[in-house]
């Protein structure tokens, strides 16, 4: 049975252990709005290019490029996995990696790996040394440039061109709102590009005439909206990130709140019984003080 002693060093080492959980949850929350900045501001590009690209691919005329070459056997798929470097983010990496490992046991198409972020490269090292990881970048700061994880993306691009993969997909975490973190998979290569539509009508929009040519700005741009695609699922599952842990810290901090409390009940009523039997103790000493007089 615990002592007083042992019950009030508990109840001061949770409380300090609170104190970090509450200040962890602080820095989380600044470190999320950033994210959460970061990652609308970096929307409309992604979203413009994507625009360009689809009123060109709902055109009429004929243009081409390797980016866009629909393979007619898929015999190897490349995989972009997006996880955080840390832990002590509630769920969010555990159920990326869940993702993940559907994604590759969903076909039995052989998968190649690129990742950014420690936890999804050190899990599929330690677990599925199968797979052969092309290339890694962990330990990016926070709103990294996009020169940061441009050499990833190459390597990804470099594959999908030379035939080494025939798709490429990409994992991330998507920010939804700060208690909601959706794990997404979508395809970058050939991309998905989405329909050309009008903003202000709901309406599809008029074919631009582009200079230079079609083909040319369709080679300048395919490269460019790879990149704003990862880049910006990146922003994401850092948002993502800080938001899973501004989650984790709050709940940590009404863990201890609540454990604090059951253990100082516990303190009172050990306490209370000490007093109690030392009380007795007095009263049985002069009663036996009485009875020999």
């Amino acid at each position: 049975m615990a002592t007083l002693r042992d019950l009030r060093q508990r109840i001061a080492s949770i409380t300090n252990t609170q104190k970090i959980t509450k200040a962890m949850e602080l820095v989380a929350a600044a470190k999320m709005r950033r994210a959460q900045q970061a990652m609308e501001a970096s929307r409309p590009y992604a979203e413009g290019i994507a625009d360009v690209l689809a009123r060109l691919a709902a055109s009429k005329l004929e243009v081409t490029h390797p980016l866009l070459e629909q393979r007619e056997e898929v015999k190897t798929r490349l995989l972009f996995l997006v996880t955080a470097d840390r832990g002590l983010a509630g769920g969010l990496n555990s159920n990326a990696i869940r993702a993940a490992n559907r994604f590759i046991q969903g076909d039995a198409t052989p998968v190649k790996l690129v990742t950014i972020g420690r936890k999804g490269r050190d899990y599929f090292r330690r677990f599925s040394s199968s797979i052969e990881l092309l290339a890694d970048r962990s330990m990016i700061p926070d709103r990294p440039p996009l020169k940061e994880i441009r050499p990833a993306i190459t390597v990804a691009i470099d594959a999908f061109l030379d035939g080494t993969a025939d798709e490429v997909w990409l994992e991330y975490s998507k920010y939804v709102n700060p208690i909601k973190q959706t794990p997404t998979v979508v395809r970058v290569i050939p991309p998905e590009l989405p329909e050309a539509r009008d903003d202000a009508k709901g309406e599809a929009g008029p074919l631009y005439e582009f200079e230079p040519s079609p083909e040319v700005v369709l080679s300048e741009l395919l490269p460019r909206y790879v990149e704003a695609q990862i880049y910006q699922a990146v922003l994401e599952n850092q948002a993502s990130e800080q938001a899973a842990k501004m989650a984790a810290m709050r709940s940590a901090s009404d863990n201890a709140t609540e454990l604090i409390g059951d253990l100082t009940l516990e303190r009172n009523k050990l306490r209370q019984a000490q007093i109690t039997r030392e009380l007795m103790e007095i009263v049985g000493g002069a009663e036996a003080l009485a009875q020999a007089s």
